[in-house]
């Protein structure tokens, strides 16, 4: 899915929040209600370009089934310590949910990952622990590698937060299959909205995504599905 974020963000970097709206989105925007209603149907179209189906009912899938297995991309970015970080070494042999996103993302970032963290919590750390989850920033100008930190460690302090030149997040993505992401101009006040992709692509622990889960996908949802992913249960 492609969605264009809300442009009422500003250029000094994440929303201010409390602790206790730390994760959570503080408006319910018309961005949000359009993501909701075209998450299934543009995912499908769009999310990795392959095709695929959405799989309903009891013992079935609640992502998207890809059209075929997507290695996880051969790529070398930064990390929130300024660290090279090999994309297919790091997560060899880790189940690894990759994520395009930035931090003044109004909704669909901080949803995803406010569900996604949750469901991870309800798992148990012995199972979570198995469990990578990176953020690919889309915002390179204004999430730089202090920001990434800053704002991923609102969800959790273990969440990967990568960035790099605008040529190596547009190869990264392009790997990935997803639409590039797409900055419009900023308005009188500085602010800019950007368009990316919203889904969570799983590899499983041989580097192969076979399934992507869409904006809006239930803490439920994740719930159910992750410790068969960990299990090793290929989706199909």
């Amino acid at each position: 899915m492609f969605v264009a974020e809300s442009p009422e963000q500003s250029l000094s970097g994440p929303p201010e929040t409390s602790e206790e709206e730390v994760g959570v989105p503080r408006t319910v925007t018309p961005w949000l209600v359009l993501g909701i209603v075209l998450a299934g149907g543009l995912l499908v179209g769009l999310g990795l370009l392959v095709g695929g189906s959405r799989s309903d009912g009891p013992g079935e899938w609640a992502g998207t089934i890809l059209g075929a297995p997507q290695q996880i991309p051969d790529a070398v970015l930064t990390d929130t310590d300024g660290a090279p970080f090999d994309l297919r070494a790091e997560t060899a042999g880790t189940t690894t949910i990759m994520m395009f996103g930035f931090t003044n993302c109004a909704d669909v970032c901080p949803i995803n990952l406010a569900s996604l963290t949750a469901a991870l919590d309800e798992l148990g750390d012995s199972r979570a622990s198995g469990i990578r989850v990176i953020l690919i920033t889309v915002d390179p100008e204004r999430d730089t590698e202090a920001v990434l930190r800053q704002y991923l460690d609102r969800f959790d302090p273990v969440y990967v937060g990568l960035t790099g030149s605008p040529g190596q997040l547009a190869a990264v993505q392009q790997a990935a299959n997803v639409p590039e992401a797409q900055r419009e101009s900023a308005d009188a006040n500085g602010a800019y909205q950007v368009g990316h992709a919203s889904q969570l692509i799983v590899y499983q622990e041989d580097g192969l995504a076979r399934i992507a889960y869409p904006f809006g996908t239930r803490q439920a949802d994740w719930t159910r599905d992750l410790p068969r992913l960990l299990d090793g249960d290929v989706p199909s």
